[in-house]
Order: C-alpha cells, then sequence, then structure tokens
C-alpha cells in the first residue's frame, strides 16, 4: 500500500492508538480524531495521543462526532484516501444505564462521518462493528451468515444500526464501506474497563473479583497486534459489490454495493476462568474469586468464524492467550510503575 492520508475516528482509544501507530510506522500520513472524553481515564487516552504526536507524519483534532461543523472543517482541510471510524461509546453494560449517549455517539456520530464520505468521496470507509451484534444467537461458530436481529443490549443494536446505516449508503451513493465485528480485543494500553484490566489491577491490589457467569464464560480473546494487522491489510481492498449476491437468497456479508461484513477475531475461545489463572500464573498471585450470575446484556459465549477474512486479505491470528497476557501485564507494571 503506497502512502495514503488517513482519518482514524477514536486515535486516542485502544484500537485506534495501536492502528495509528502501524499506519505510521508504514509512513502513511494519519489524522487522529478523538473527544478525550471522561468515560475513562482521560491520563490514558492522553499517554497515547501524546506518543502519536511524536511522529511528524500525526496530527491530531480534538472534536466530537456529533460536531457536524469540526467533522466539515477537517474533511476540507484533508483529501482522506480511507477513513477509520473507531469513535463509539463502547460498553454493553453502560449502555443499560446510559442509553442516551449511545444514540448520540454510535448513531448521530456515524450519520456524520457517512455524510462526509458521501460529500468528499473517500475510496473506502471502514467502520468499528462488534460481536455483541450476535446477541442471543446460539450457533457457534459466529459467521457474518448468521442473522443478527436479536441484540441483548442497547450497545449491541447501536452497532447493527451502523451496519444497516453503512449498507443503505453503499446503495445510495455507491461509497464502498467494510464493517468490522471485533471479538473482545485485548493488549498493551487497553482500556481499564475490560476484564484483563480489572483482573490485573484487583490481582495486584489484593482485592477479590467478579468472576461473572459462575466463570463458565468463554470468549475469543484477539490480541490487539492481530486486530490491527487485519484492518490494515483490508484497507487497501475496497469493498465492492459481490456479483453473485442474491436477493432471494441474501448473504448479510455482502450485497449488490460495495458493503462488506468481516469478523475479526481469535478463532480460539478460551474459558474466564483459564483466562484468571494466566493472569495469576504472570502476576505469581492468586485471585480472590467471587463469583457471579452472568450479567445483564452479556452473552455466555462468542467465538469467530474468520473464514472470509483468511481468504480475502490471508488474516492469520497467531498470538496465543499466554503471549498476550504476559504483554499486557508486562506493559501495565512498567506504565504504572509497579514491582511484582
Amino acid at each position: 500500500m503506497s502512502s495514503k492520508t488517513i482519518l482514524v475516528t477514536g486515535s486516542a482509544g485502544f484500537i485506534g492508538f495501536h492502528l495509528s501507530q502501524k499506519l505510521l510506522t508504514q509512513n502513511h500520513q494519519v489524522v487522529g480524531f478523538d473527544s478525550v472524553n471522561d468515560y475513562y481515564d482521560v491520563s490514558l487516552k492522553e499517554a497515547r495521543t501524546k506518543i502519536l504526536n511524536k511522529s511528524s507524519n500525526f496530527s491530531f483534532i480534538k472534536g466530537d462526532l456529533k460536531d457536524v461543523k469540526v467533522l466539515k472543517k477537517t474533511f476540507k482541510q484533508y483529501r482522506f484516501d480511507y477513513v477509520v471510524n473507531l469513535a463509539a461509546q463502547a460498553g454493553v453494560r453502560y449502555s443499560i444505564t446510559n442509553p442516551q449517549v449511545y444514540l448520540d455517539s454510535n448513531m448521530q456520530g456515524f450519520l456524520n462521518i457517512l455524510e462526509m464520505c458521501r460529500h468528499h468521496k473517500p475510496e473506502h470507509l471502514v467502520y468499528a462493528s462488534s460481536s455483541s451484534v450476535y446477541g442471543a444467537n446460539k450457533e457457534m461458530p459466529f459467521s457474518v451468515k448468521h442473522n443478527v436481529d436479536h441484540p441483548l443490549s442497547l450497545y449491541a443494536a447501536s452497532k447493527k444500526s451502523n451496519e444497516l446505516m453503512a449498507h443503505a449508503y453503499s446503495t445510495l451513493y455507491q461509497l464502498p464501506t467494510t464493517g468490522l465485528r471485533f471479538f473482545s480485543v485485548y493488549g498493551p494500553f487497553g482500556r481499564p474497563d475490560m476484564a484483563l484490566f480489572i483482573f490485573t489491577k484487583a490481582i495486584l491490589e489484593g482485592r477479590p473479583i467478579d468472576v461473572f457467569n459462575e466463570g463458565k464464560m468463554k470468549r475469543d480473546f484477539t490480541y490487539i497486534d492481530d486486530i490491527v494487522e487485519g484492518i490494515v491489510r483490508l484497507l487497501p481492498r475496497v469493498a465492492m459489490p459481490d456479483s453473485k449476491w442474491n436477493g432471494r437468497d441474501p448473504n448479510p456479508a455482502s450485497s449488490f454495493a460495495p458493503y462488506r461484513l468481516y469478523n475479526i477475531g481469535n478463532h480460539q475461545q478460551v474459558e474466564l476462568l483459564y483466562f484468571i489463572e494466566t493472569i495469576e500464573k504472570k502476576l505469581n498471585r492468586k485471585a480472590i474469586k467471587n463469583f457471579m450470575p452472568i450479567q445483564e446484556g452479556d452473552v455466555p459465549e462468542s467465538l469467530a468464524d474468520i473464514d472470509e477474512l483468511m481468504e480475502d486479505v490471508g488474516f492469520s491470528p497467531n498470538t496465543s492467550i499466554e503471549t498476550g497476557v504476559s504483554n499486557f501485564i508486562d506493559w501495565y507494571l512498567d506504565y504504572y510503575k509497579i514491582k511484582k
């Protein structure tokens, strides 16, 4: 991929930060866009942005996707070859107590991105969806060809809505869009509201951890470097109409329009208790476990069918849970200056 100008929204976030870093090493011009809100520790977002700002090829714009004026100015100032929309209000459980935020950020914000792309015509819009869209589905592994009309949270519903909105714009304006359903992403500089961060912090502090669904949860944990590799491979593979698409037997993952959906996961299930054991081994400390029932909005297990992504771009995740957890904890101890 030759040098491109790429907009990464949510650049101060976990995935956006790592993606921006990778793109900068490939000599692309990266424009980061982020509101740097206080959903979690702002200093962590600022630390990520500080690292990115060390590159002369990186420009940062602090703004909200709901602010059309700032977006118009940004798209007018730069000619984006690719747009990667990772900015969103994250968190399944937070959507139960703060639903309005998800409509503002995930729906209105994404609509504004679609409108900007409609008028400024980048080669490709790649955007974040989520494995949470599979909701009440039980058949494993989750496939992009499965029906996903039974979400268990507003967060999941907002991500499914993004996929539908993208399809409408791909159809109406021939805007090439690719949606990525992320599966349990983890790694260094990860979010403080996610399990690995919460468990590591609590175990080091000698506090108990809540183990939901009595520890019977299974997740397709996917290391951040593998996720980023998948996104980078997909950027130049611009979504195209599927000549085999049949309206009488529609494939949800493609379309007569320039539209695609992919799962992006590790294709390996890890039981929650083994995940905790892996953290314990690395820290050489035992967790105090508080076993709890499953939480509202949670799915008991997830597993990604990644055949399409492997076939189309050679995606091949290869980071084991042991290596990934070890890398995160090494970062955590160094970042927070903790001695085991």
